[in-house]
């Protein structure tokens, strides 16, 4: 009886066991079969907004490939420097009595600018003269006497030796006189030099000695500075892989015309022309010094000025160009949304050699009047359909007054 409801018992055990063997395998299957449903309606919304996304219809803003002449500028930032910077300084020393200039003025080569205290000099030229008519004097009596000697010697009357000695003697007096002469000139030159003239035309800046001050010779500040700023001019560098172009373009123009700009880059201040290069590469940057000249006659450049440099090396006939909103970046390189005849877009990638003045001159990859997308790229995909109710033109070259650097 005992072994009969033992076997009942582990009978029982085992259809239990079934049981939930059964429920789990059951419980199995429902999660895998959810899963799939789960996903299965996620792909088919994924469709539905891929669908949704094609059928959209996108605005953006195009142009269209324009061909033209288009100039090929170099860019650098410049510092305006005046042509000569020249420190007025007096050549002698006394006291400033006088100043005849007004800070700031523009004066020419010559103008007197002050005065010294002359009256030292005025005395020392009276001595120096007085000098001469007394050497002169001098001179005068040693030709009566060699003439006299000369006659005496024809009679005998006198040795040769005594009118050698009187020759000598008029010799004397005549390298005397002419020391005599040349401490008048410089008399002379000390009197004109109390005068101080301007030694450039240009402007001269603020004072830097006030009337009545001892000067000298040796002061280092002076009284003024005077800059040549018409014309003025103004240096600016490049990197040395630009050079050879540049050589190129001078052999072929023998002169390169350069434009100064604002510090913004955006308003022409004055045109000028290529004066000279530094004759060597520095080493330390990669870099060579150039020399533009400006007529600057209406002053609208200024020394130290901060200006952007323009230099013109080229211009590019017939080229194809497009706003350079219009072109991208990516993995796939630079790229372009063209639009086609459907108004849809597609990816067209184009080679592009340099920009100017906002416009990107297309070398690969686009014909002539072809449309691109220059704003709304951000929502577009290939195959994307668009609206091109914003259609822009390129700027044509006769609007194009700023230029940007070449890349």
């Amino acid at each position: 009886m005992s072994f009969s409801t033992s076997s009942e018992t582990i009978r029982t055990q085992k259809i239990s066991s079934k049981k939930w063997a059964l429920i789990l395998i059951i419980s199995t299957l429902v999660a895998i079969a959810s899963y799939f449903t789960f996903f299965k309606s996620q792909s088919n919304a994924s469709s539905e907004n891929k669908k949704a996304f094609a059928t959209r219809v996108i605005s953006v803003s195009t142009a269209t490939v324009q061909q033209g002449a288009i100039k090929i500028f170099f860019q650098s930032l410049g510092t305006v420097t005046p042509l000569s910077n020249v420190v007025v300084k007096s050549r002698v020393d006394g006291q400033l009595m006088d100043i005849l200039f007004t800070e700031g003025q523009t004066v020419k080569q010559g103008e007197v600018l002050a005065k010294i205290d002359a009256r030292s000099f005025e005395v020392q030229l009276k001595q120096a003269q007085g000098q001469l008519l007394k050497d002169q004097a001098l001179l005068e009596n040693a030709l009566i006497d060699l003439k006299r000697y000369e006659v005496l010697l024809q009679q005998d009357s006198i040795s040769k030796q005594v009118l050698d000695t009187q020759n000598a003697l008029v010799h004397q007096y005549q390298g005397t006189i002419t020391v005599d002469e040349a401490s008048i000139d410089s008399a002379k030159l000390q009197l004109d030099y109390s005068t101080i003239t301007a030694p450039t035309s240009g402007r001269i800046g603020l004072r830097l000695v006030d009337k009545g001050n001892m000067i000298h010779a040796s002061d280092t500040t002076g009284l003024a500075v005077i800059a040549q700023i018409n014309p003025i001019a103004a240096t600016f560098t490049l990197p040395e892989d630009k050079v050879p172009a540049i050589m190129q373009a001078l052999q072929e123009n023998k002169t390169l015309e350069v434009e100064a700009y604002d510090r913004s880059d955006s308003i022409l201040i004055t045109k000028g022309h290529l004066a000279s290069m530094d004759n060597q590469i520095d080493t330390t940057t990669g870099t060579l010094k150039f020399k533009a000249e400006f007529n600057n006659s209406d002053t609208k450049l200024f020394p130290n000025q901060f200006v952007n440099i323009h230099l013109l090396v080229a211009t590019k006939q017939n080229a194809l160009y497009v706003p350079s909103a219009a072109i991208q970046h990516g993995s796939q390189g630079t790229f372009v949304y063209h639009v086609k005849e459907d108004q849809t877009v597609s990816v067209q990638r184009v080679k592009v050699s340099s920009t100017q003045n906002g416009n990107s001159i297309i070398e690969e990859g686009l014909n002539l009047n072809d449309t691109v997308v220059i704003d709304g790229v951000d929502k577009l995909r290939e195959g994307s359909k668009v609206d091109m109710n914003t259609t822009k033109e390129t700027p044509s070259k006769a609007s194009r007054t700023k230029n940007d650097t070449q890349k």
